[in-house]
C-alpha cells in the first residue's frame, strides 16, 4: 500500500482532514469569475487544529479579487457552511483579509489557462 494512506498518527489524520477542507474550498466560486477560490489564489491561509475527541477546527483566511466586492459576507458564509459539512470539523474560523492585496499573479496556472490570461 502507498504510505500516505496509512493514518496511524494524529498528524496524518489532521493532514487528510486539511486535504478535505481544501477540496471543499474548491467548490466555492468567486461570484464574478468562473473559477474556484483556491485556483484564484484567494485562500491565504488554511489550517486544521485538533480539538478534543478527534474533532477539528478549521482556520481559513481568504480575500476577494476586488475590495469593493459586496460578496465577502456571502462567500464567508459559503466557505463556513462547506467546511462545517465535513464530519471531522467541529468549528470553523473564516476571516476575510485584505493583506496582502490580491493580484492576478496569484491565480494558478490551470485557472489562468481557463481564463485566457497568460
Amino acid at each position: 500500500g502507498s504510505p500516505h494512506l496509512h493514518h496511524s498518527d494524529s498528524a496524518g489524520i489532521g493532514a487528510s482532514v486539511e486535504e478535505t477542507v481544501w477540496n471543499q474550498l474548491r467548490t466555492c466560486f468567486d461570484p464574478e469569475i468562473p473559477v474556484n477560490i483556491v485556483d484564484l489564489g484567494l485562500i491565504y491561509d488554511c489550517r486544521v487544529d485538533a480539538l478534543e475527541n478527534g474533532q477539528y477546527k478549521a482556520i481559513v483566511q481568504f480575500t476577494l479579487t476586488a475590495q469593493g466586492c459586496g460578496m465577502g459576507q456571502f462567500l464567508k458564509e459559503d466557505i463556513k457552511k462547506k467546511i462545517l459539512a465535513i464530519p471531522e470539523i467541529h468549528e470553523a474560523d473564516v476571516d476575510l483579509v485584505w493583506e496582502p492585496p490580491w493580484n492576478q499573479s496569484m491565480i494558478s496556472a490551470n485557472a489562468k489557462h481557463q481564463l485566457g490570461i497568460e
